[in-house]
């Protein structure tokens, strides 16, 4: 499993760095850029197309892995496929339907994002698209949480966490580095507790994305020369939302408990505190909460005085903070598990507390000098 992980992570990698980087001078000379103005303070035009390399570079070694499994397991294995696949083959043959249909609702997320990185349509037309693809995956193809509580309440809640989870990463890039960085935390976790619940195809597809991140993010940590766009931070955020739904998390054989569902609320506590505080702080303000400001978690770090780099390297740890105790969660008892989830809570708490307490004489009159 250790070398199929390796090879899971460095391919997408290794073909993220490559399109990223052949995007990057395309979009430069086509003017598909993201120029300043408005909320956008970067100085000077930066390229786009960023989610096109994260989408197939993501797409391109799950598909060609699905299709080769499906191949070997029907014609049998080549002499050349490495001996430490084998016994994974009949397993990932088998999600080859649910993986396209996985990405075929990726790749309308993907479209949608391009249309609006060329063209900004309105929050009303993504949020109706973004709903349409949670209620298909959900609806048609049966990607589901919660089935137990029944049809009705199983798909309403999938399809709100899918679209909640969308929209977190999207809010969540804001600061070069930051949603991609995020995204590689979550998704390493995520594949961390699927691979101790049992499972490959989620670990597998979970590692990818992080490998594709990884690639990206050479490009896109700040200073960035490329951007995700829409096009890829919402599809950073439905693969994840994904993820979180088709791992396992209760399941007594293996003596998981059902505390373990609060495994993605964990995980995820910090780009729902992103999206959710900065959803009040815009409602109060008197605006839509899908007008975009400098009202996020990183910006009013970076009002308190801290440099961009700092402030996305503090969210990445407060994301690693709060999640990697969501790992053994689901093989520890109620008490302990709910211990680690308050201290989950206290973490956000304390964020909260430290970003709205008011500022020192001292880092005013610093941040007046910087102005001058």
């Amino acid at each position: 499993m250790g070398t199929l992980i390796i090879i899971a992570i460095l391919g997408p990698c290794a073909l993220s760095v490559l399109l990223t980087w052949a995007i990057r001078k395309w979009a430069i000379r086509t003017g598909f850029v993201d120029r300043p103005g408005g909320h956008k303070k970067h100085a000077a035009p930066v390229a786009l197309g960023g989610g096109i390399a994260i989408f197939w570079s993501a797409t391109i070694p799950l598909v060609l892995g699905a299709l080769l499994a499906r191949w070997s397991v029907s014609s049998g294995a080549p002499g050349w496929l490495p001996e430490f696949i084998l016994p994974h083959l009949e397993g990932m043959a088998s999600k080859l339907g649910t993986l396209l249909s996985i990405l075929g609702g990726a790749f309308v997320l993907h479209v949608l994002g391009l249309i609006d990185d060329k063209q900004p349509l309105g929050p009303g037309i993504k949020f109706l698209v973004q709903t349409g693809v949670a209620l298909v995956v959900v609806g048609v193809f049966r990607i589901r949480a919660a089935e137990a509580l029944g049809p009705g309440v199983s798909i309403t809640l999938t399809v709100f966490w899918i679209v909640l989870i969308i929209n977190a990463f999207n809010f969540l890039d804001n600061m070069d580095g930051l949603s991609a960085g995020v995204a590689i935390i979550a998704a390493s976790i995520f594949a961390c507790s699927a691979t101790l619940a049992g499972q490959i195809f989620v670990p597998v597809m979970a590692w990818v994305l992080v490998g594709t991140l990884l690639g990206f993010l050479c490009f896109n940590f700040t200073p960035a020369s490329v951007f995700m766009g829409d096009a890829g931070s919402m599809v950073v955020g439905y693969l994840l939302s994904i993820l979180t739904i088709l791992t396992t998390y209760y399941d007594p054989e293996q003596g998981l408990s059902p505390v373990g569902i609060l495994v993605p609320l964990i995980v995820l506590a910090v780009p729902l505190y992103d999206v959710a505080s900065v959803t009040v702080h815009r409602i109060r303000a008197g605006e839509s909460p899908f007008r975009g400001d400098h009202r996020h978690f990183s910006h009013r770090l970076v009002r308190r005085g801290m440099t961009i780099r700092a402030a996305v390297c503090t969210i990445y740890l407060a994301t690693g903070a709060t999640g990697i105790s969501a790992i053994i969660i689901p093989r520890v008892d109620w008490s302990a598990s709910l211990l680690l989830f308050g201290q989950c809570l206290f973490i956000v708490t304390m964020i909260a507390v430290l970003e709205h307490a008011p500022a020192t004489t001292s880092t005013c009159n610093d941040q007046r000098n910087s102005k001058t």
